[in-house]
């Protein structure tokens, strides 16, 4: 015959894990949120650099970065729920890499800095 205390500890266990996933999902929501934040401007003009071939870069998505175009880590403490992009050079030479977030070629500027929308955007506001 199982006593009361025993019958009670799987359900007292259901409950105590409940209110865990509740806690945790709470904390990833406030760290990880669900809809990511857009892109700011951070430069109106792309950026010339020499891209070395086999050397992996993670270009800046979310405009935040003091080391742009490259990510320094802006995203996650501002948690804009955007990552970098990776990309690995296949050739030694000088690109123009986008600055203001709204290229359709990432990493790399496609004139869209040119546009009347980028033009009138402050920098640091979302487009």
């Amino acid at each position: 015959v199982r006593g009361v205390g025993a019958m009670l500890q799987p359900a007292a266990r259901r409950a105590w894990n409940l209110n865990q996933r509740r806690d945790i999902s709470s904390w990833l929501a406030r760290w990880f949120p669900k809809t990511p934040a857009k892109p700011v401007v951070a430069l109106k003009t792309p950026i010339k650099v020499e891209l070395v071939a086999g050397k992996t870069y993670r270009w800046c998505v979310c405009g935040r970065s003091k080391k742009q175009p490259f990510c320094d880590g802006s995203h996650f403490f501002q948690r804009t729920g955007l990552s970098p992009l990776k990309f690995k050079a296949q050739e030694t030479r000088i690109v123009a890499l986008c600055t203001c977030k709204a290229t359709q070629k990432p990493p790399y500027c496609d004139g869209t800095h040119r546009s009347e929308q980028v033009q009138k955007a402050e920098v640091g506001s979302p487009l």
